[in-house]
């Protein structure tokens, strides 16, 4: 491995940092909508809010307080607080678990379309990286799959890792459950650890294609999951690795020392809240998203000659196709700099590994204000029209 992690901008948030607080509407957001502090407060008991009010600021366990370890826990079928790392967002499980766990000559094969962070961390510690494309098809024919025959295909002796994100980001892809469990005991057969971001799992607009959490199935894998997405509060910055691995959980805990310590107290006890009211919160998110989805589907259809939409299976983004002669990048330049809304043009997600499709930008549509966003987005393609 180098003697440090040479890592290139980070796309998306690089795109972000110009755009994110200054565009008037953010048709591209990656999360639910959220909440203020007294509403999230006002579902939880009286003993919730007194704990709040009387709340010590000093340091938490790095593992998490047990309440949140039993919190997270609870979200999970068959597993136990012992089984929960706590972090400071997803992006910090993330950051660890794509270089703890590789040495110098292994294999690794991340999804592709990807989240940066699964595919450039690996790449800069040095060992080698396949992608896994995510779609069969091109064009007008593409759809997205979690082709099993191509994934054995890039299996090597020396594959140590697997990274995958499902509901996947940016494209909204949820494998089937045969599909997904064949995958992990694929893995696990092999001794191939699978890393799996479930940041989007609970928001699937048919509760039924909710995947098992890796970690449910999978001795070995780590399921990575934070209050950010589908829970719409990333404000918190709390977030979560599960395993029965214990040892690779010890592994990651003391990495964690070198980075943040441990979470904010008032976070994580906002935290345990959520988690508490799961149920409640992700069905509001779920009426958001189907809502805003019914929106998206008739302003796309309103223009076949522009956009190509499709329902995402789960989460809080899909990835249609730009059909316009200048393409996605030219179209949401326009898009931001002229009318001020904020899409995300497919080459964000470029690869090193392979070709993502070039005809596609990502929209969110888990914000209630979604509607009016689009209505920024007609004016702006209307007066493009003439």
């Amino acid at each position: 491995m180098t003697g440090r992690l040479d890592l290139p901008d980070f796309e998306l948030e690089t795109y972000f940092s110009r755009w994110e607080f200054t565009a008037e509407h953010h048709l591209t957001a990656s999360d639910a909508e959220s909440m203020s502090m007294s509403e999230l407060l006002a579902l939880g008991t009286d003993d919730d809010r007194t704990a709040f009010d009387q709340l010590h600021l000093g340091y938490t366990p790095t593992w998490g307080t047990d309440a949140l370890r039993a919190a997270v826990a609870e979200s999970y079928s068959g597993l136990e607080p012992a089984d929960v790392l706590a972090f400071a967002g997803a992006g910090e499980a993330l950051f660890w678990a794509m270089q703890l766990f590789v040495e110098p000559g292994d294999h690794v094969i991340v999804t592709v379309p990807n989240y940066q962070s699964i595919e450039s961390i690996p790449v800069a510690t040095g060992v080698d990286v396949s992608g896994l494309p995510l779609w069969s098809g091109d064009g007008a024919d593409l759809e997205w799959t979690l082709d099993l025959e191509r994934f054995a295909s890039l299996l090597r002796p020396e594959t140590t890792l697997v990274s995958v994100n499902f509901p996947n980001n940016p494209t909204g892809f949820v494998p089937d459950h045969e599909t997904w469990v064949a995958f992990n005991a694929m893995c696990n057969d092999r001794g191939v650890r699978v890393v799996s971001d479930e940041v989007y799992r609970g928001v699937e607009l048919d509760p039924a294609r909710t995947l098992a959490a890796a970690a449910e199935i999978n001795p070995t894998a780590l399921s990575i999951s934070v209050t950010s997405k589908a829970y719409g509060l990333p404000g918190l910055r709390v977030g979560w690795a599960v395993s029965k691995d214990h040892d690779a959980l010890g592994r990651l805990e003391r990495a964690k020392h070198y980075t943040s310590i441990c979470n904010s107290g008032p976070s994580e006890h906002l935290a345990v809240i959520a988690l508490r009211n799961a149920d409640a919160i992700l069905d509001r998110n779920r009426s958001i998203v189907d809502s805003n989805d019914a929106v998206v589907t008739d302003f796309m259809a309103s223009h076949p000659d522009l956009f190509d939409y499709a329902t995402p299976d789960g989460g809080c983004v899909a990835f249609p196709r730009f059909l316009g002669p200048e393409g996605p990048t030219e179209f949401c330049r326009r898009a931001v700099e002229e009318d001020g809304v904020l899409l995300l043009p497919n080459s964000v997600y470029r690869s090193g590994l392979c070709e993502v499709p070039d005809d596609r930008f990502r929209i969110g549509i888990g914000r209630v204000d979604v509607p009016k966003s689009v209505d920024a987005l007609e004016q702006h393609v209307a007066r493009r029209a003439h």
